[in-house]
Formats: structure tokens, sequence, C-alpha cells
């Protein structure tokens, strides 16, 4: 039989606190004014696995020093592991284990305590192994379920599938009931090696940001002792640029998409005009578009909505929206404004992949994308700028169009997108 349980352990604010004596001031503050707490895992009786149990914290958090806090929370520990090793189950009925405890308490001739031999933990190489240990498959299960409820909705699917290709990893390598504190730098290396000999650096690179995530995770909640993955370094790589277009590509898309999709017409040109990502304009409802007071409001990934002005380069190019639910997506695949239930990433792919068919016909560049648009419209604004205005000037008013927060981030992307060029320096070698 499998262990039924973990022994419970003392969290405490994210450090060692056998290092106490070593921290500065500021971090043993810094640790006192997190929570500390008991946790333990018990294993389920639907699906056989050890599940986080909800913290026990009693009070301890009243203390405000961690000598008295600490010796709060050990005695908690000692008596909840007494409590399990008696038979306490989370998920059944303890009213006769709590009865027999409180007669052995309040017995005049207590009963002898019965001698527990305790072992150490077994490293667990197959099934049928026994272990009191958690394994990896059950620290990545616990991260997981961790993550669901705290990334987004576009954030979480992409780290559940680098999470669970690691875990095929695992699997493959004969690692996965492996204790979780056993796990090191090494096998992590090894599988990001894995990952960028089979994909490329930049995946290798997002790979281990998201593993750091989840060793992070494991590190706070006393799993795993260090997060030794902040230890691993990035691979430098070469970014993806989408291109620009030029004015005779424009024309030639414009006309195409004018006889042949005339809906995705009108996506591209929310991006051109209101300088929005296609995943801004994906997530637009029929009720973000104010035509009375010509505003746009914007939904974004991890900021408060944003309002944008419509210009009426824009307007012009709308349809009539005040007889359609105000809770509709904008842009669906039938059409504008409808019931369109899916995630926002499957959304941008959706006209990712409608456009490439544009892109396929017209046999474009694979730099060429819907992000183009976006750098195309802002080079060409700027340009227009540049020509009665001298350059901070020109990018203050951009900045407040593009929505960029700071010159600096603006400067940078000007760059990259290489809307300002120098002028002719011909005569610079003439004699």
């Amino acid at each position: 039989m499998k262990q039924s349980f973990s022994e419970p352990k003392i969290y405490t604010g994210g450090i060692d606190a056998s290092q106490w004596s070593r921290l500065k001031k500021p971090e043993q503050k810094t640790a006192l004014e997190k929570d500390w707490y008991v946790y333990y895992s018990f294993r389920s009786p639907e699906t056989g696995k050890l599940e986080r149990q909800p913290n026990i914290k009693a009070g301890a958090n009243r203390f405000r020093t961690k000598r008295e806090r600490y010796g709060h929370l050990q005695v908690l520990q000692r008596n909840l592991l007494r409590l399990l090793e008696m038979g306490f189950d989370p998920y059944g009925d303890n009213s006769q284990l709590i009865k027999n405890h409180f007669e052995e308490g309040t017995s005049k001739k207590p009963k002898k305590k019965k001698k527990v031999k305790r072992t150490a933990p077994k490293k667990v190489v197959g099934e049928g192994t026994i272990t009191d240990t958690e394994t990896l498959s059950e620290a990545l299960d616990f991260g997981l379920a961790y993550k669901k409820n705290t990334l987004n909705e576009n954030s979480y699917p992409k780290f559940r599938s680098r999470i669970n290709r690691f875990r095929k990893w695992l699997v493959e390598q004969d690692l996965i009931d492996t204790p979780v504190e056993k796990i090191n730098k090494k096998t992590v290396n090894d599988y990001l090696n894995h990952v960028l000999k089979n994909s490329s650096g930049r995946n290798r690179n997002n790979t281990r940001t998201d593993l750091g995530s989840l060793f992070q995770l494991w590190e706070d909640n006393e799993k795993i002792p260090l997060n030794f993955i902040k230890s691993i370094s990035k691979l430098k790589t070469t970014p993806i640029r989408n291109k620009t277009y030029t004015p005779e590509l424009l024309e030639k898309i414009e006309e195409h998409l004018k006889n042949n999709d005339p809906i995705l017409l009108l996506f591209t040109k929310f991006i051109s005009y209101s300088f929005l990502r296609p995943i801004e304009v994906c997530r637009l409802r029929i009720k973000d578009i104010d035509i009375k007071d010509k505003k746009l409001y914007v939904r974004t990934k991890n900021k408060p909505e944003k309002i944008k002005i419509i210009p009426e380069i824009l307007i012009s190019e709308l349809p009539d929206l005040s007889n359609i639910n105000p809770n509709y997506s904008l842009f669906t695949p039938q059409g504008i404004g409808g019931e369109w239930n899916t995630s926002e990433d499957n959304k941008r792919v959706y006209f990712t992949n409608r456009f490439k068919k544009v892109k396929d016909f017209l046999q474009l560049d694979k730099n060429h994308a819907l992000y183009s648009y976006r750098h195309t419209y802002i080079t060409k604004l700027y340009r227009k700028l540049r020509e009665d205005n001298a350059p901070n000037v020109a990018k203050g008013i951009l900045m407040n169009i593009t929505g960029h927060t700071t010159i600096t981030a603006l400067d940078k992307y000007l760059r990259d997108i290489d809307a300002e060029l120098p002028e002719d320096y011909s005569h610079l070698y003439q004699q």
C-alpha cells in the first residue's frame, strides 16, 4: 500500500527558518508579514493521488516573532502527525477517533502510547513501491491545479501544455515517480536541451520560464528546498519581426479582401487605424464601440480597460451596430456581431489562419502578418508627423495615439520597425 498522507510540514514565508539569524532585518520583516502555516497532503479516495489539504494556521500569525510563531506551528505539526498516524482521514468520519483521543487525554491512567516506527522516505522507482513523500507526478498535479486558478485564460493553456510535455519526458526517462525534492538542476538542463534540440531556442527559453514559475511555487510551498532554475541561463535568440507592408502590397491586399473577405478587411482596419493588436480586436464587443461619443473601450491583458478615440476614417467603415446585442462579440467567423464562445487565443488563431489564406493566395512573405498592419500604419503616421515637427514633438503626439506609456518604449518600438530613416546623405560624398 502507498502511504495515505505526507508528513506535515511548516511553511515559513518562503525562507529557511533554520537560517533565521543570518537573515537581514528587512528579510525577517518580510517573512513575518507573510502567513505561516502547517500543510500536508492526503490521498484522495476518488483519484488515489496525494492531494493538498487546506492550510492550518490556528492563530499562528498573531505571533509577531519567529520564535513564538514557529514554536506554535511545531506543536500543531506534531499533533497533526499524531492524529494522522492514529487514522485521521479528512475525507471520512473522524468522530470516533476524536472521542478516543479525548478519552485518552482525560483518563486518570493514560494508555501507554504505541511506539511508531519511523522510516526514511523510500525513492520510488516503479509502481507498487511504498513512499511517504510526494512524487514529481503529484507535485505536477498540484502545480497545474494551482496555476489554473491564478493564470488567465490565455496563459494557462500554454503553461499546461509545456508542463505536460515535461511530464511526458519524465515518464519516458522513468523519473515521474521520483520524490519531488530529489529533482536536480542536471535533470532540468537535460530536458531543456531536449526541447532545444527538437524545437528552437525561443521555445527552450519559454519552457525555462514556465518551469521556473512552477518550481518557485514548489519552493514557496516547501516541496523543494530551492528554485535552482533561476540559476539556469537564458539563451540569446533572434526575435521574429513582422515586416511592414509597401504601399503597393497594401493596395493589392486591400483589393483582394474587398472582393473576397470584407469582414477580414474591417478587422485589419481596426489594427491599422486604432493601432490595436490582433488579440485586442478579438476581445472587442458591440458595447465597446461608442459611435456617438467616438470612443473605443479596449480590454488589455494585464492592465485596466483603456479608452481610445475612434477616428472618423474608421467610423465611416462601420456598419449599423445599434440593433445588435451589446454583449455579442464584434467579430465572429460568420460576420459582425454574434455569440462566439471560445477563448481569446482561439479567436486570434482563427483570424490569423483566415489571413494566412490571403497570404498564400498572394504569395506573401512568411513575416508578413496581421501584426504588420500595426507596424505599417504607425510608421506612416510617424513619418507624416515628422514632416512638420521635430522628433521629440512627433513622438509626443504619436505616443498619445498608439498607447505607448513612455517615450523610451516608443523609441525602441520605432527603432525595431525602422520607422526613423535618415535623409539622403549622397551629398556627404561630394567633394
